[in-house]
């Protein structure tokens, strides 16, 4: 896995409710580890804060930009690619 992979399941799980902690699997859907909207904004405030980017979201859009653990990694890996 790479250190991108790595560190955006780090972020993920530290904004993951204690009683669903487990090891993440990409196919994994944020809503099913207990992870609320209001923890996606948090997330994304982390990542970007993490990799030094900005990322592009709308929090009144009411359908989620990212369902996955895998969609938010490669959701990661395109915007730092971008700015590489």
């Amino acid at each position: 896995m790479s250190d991108i992979a790595t560190d955006v399941i780090t972020l993920i799980q530290k904004r993951m409710p204690p009683e669903t902690k487990r090891a993440l699997e990409p196919a994994d859907k944020l809503k099913d580890l207990g992870i609320d909207s209001l923890s996606v904004v948090e997330l994304i405030f982390d990542l970007e804060e993490k990799f030094n980017i900005q990322i592009p979201y709308n929090a009144n859009d009411t359908q989620p930009e990212f369902e996955t653990v895998g969609e938010v990694i490669d959701a990661i890996r395109t915007v730092v690619a971008k700015q590489s």
